[in-house]
């Protein structure tokens, strides 16, 4: 009777699972919580089979079982939104607001830095990205940390003033 029942269930499967599973998908947001539910309805028709009274078709059944396993994920997860405390909503769309300032910044830098003569543009990508000593620099490119110094302080200066013209800081 067991391997009947498995066998029965896998043919039950193998029938109704693709349109029991865009069922539940077209009511839920995205594909793990529609695994996630179409889990549970296995589950559950797995627990209830052999109450199945054969009052509706089959079909019916299990689109019901669907149904109401999405609805309860449905009301769990709105309940679960509405305890995100406001802090939490507002922290995200801080975040969200300083990705979006972050790569403004980022933007006007990597534009004041390519405006630089390409002495001062290598000395200062060296100096301040890669983090370089001047004598390691100087090693590099043969030059005196003395000259490196004050190619990096004008390219400080320059990309400061192209900042303050962008209204950026």
């Amino acid at each position: 009777m067991e391997g009947d029942m498995n066998k029965g269930m896998k043919l039950l499967i193998i029938t109704h699972q693709s349109s029991l599973y865009q069922h539940i998908r077209r009511m839920v947001s995205n594909h793990a919580d529609a695994d996630d539910v179409m889990q549970n309805v296995l589950v559950k028709v797995y627990r209830a089979i052999e109450k199945f009274e054969s009052k509706s078709k089959l079909s019916t059944w299990l689109y019901r079982i669907a149904t109401n396993e999405t609805l309860t994920f449905l009301k769990k997860e709105k309940e679960r939104m509405k305890t995100t405390s406001r802090n939490d909503t507002q922290l995200i769309e801080l975040k969200a607001d300083s990705y979006i300032e972050e790569g403004r910044i980022i933007m006007v830098l990597e534009k004041a830095i390519s405006l630089l003569p390409e002495k001062q543009k290598l000395v200062f990508n060296m100096r301040y990205f890669d983090e370089m000593s001047y004598n390691e620099i100087s090693s590099v490119l043969q030059l005196t940390t003395g000259g490196l110094k004050a190619s990096f302080h004008h390219a400080v200066k320059k990309i400061e003033a192209f900042i303050k013209e962008n209204e950026i800081g």
